[in-house]
């Protein structure tokens, strides 16, 4: 098990960069591959990045490649996610995720945090 809190979610202006941070309970978070989903007002929850454990293995949306990326401390407990660039439709709330196993992409996860939003002004 494990429980999972994101935080560095705020306003910003489009161009600008914010860092999330999901921070993980327990001395087993090695143990669980990571993701970041985002969701929108009245839209579907959307696939953002995932990691492996190790960190050696990612994936990014096709939206968010080359702006965005997840990174993970393994001594700290910690999963990041940078975002550079924001642009106004990278508003929404974004969730962080783990799966009990090996990297899993989109799916599924087992456990999730809270949520932290995120606005992009333009």
């Amino acid at each position: 098990q494990v429980q999972l809190v994101e935080s560095g979610g705020g306003l910003v202006q489009a161009g600008g960069s914010l860092r999330l941070s999901c921070a993980a309970s327990g001395r087993t978070f090695s143990r669980y591959s990571m993701g970041w989903f985002r969701q929108a007002p009245g839209k579907e929850r959307e696939f953002v990045a995932a990691i492996s454990r190790s960190g050696g293995i990612t994936n990014h949306a096709d939206s968010v490649k080359g702006r965005f990326t997840i990174s993970r401390d393994n001594t700290k407990n910690m999963v990041l996610l940078q975002m550079n660039t924001l642009k106004p439709e990278d508003t929404a709330v974004y969730y962080c995720a783990a799966a009990g196993r090996e990297f899993v992409n989109y799916g599924p996860y087992d456990y999730w945090g809270q949520g932290t939003q995120v606005t992009v002004s333009s």
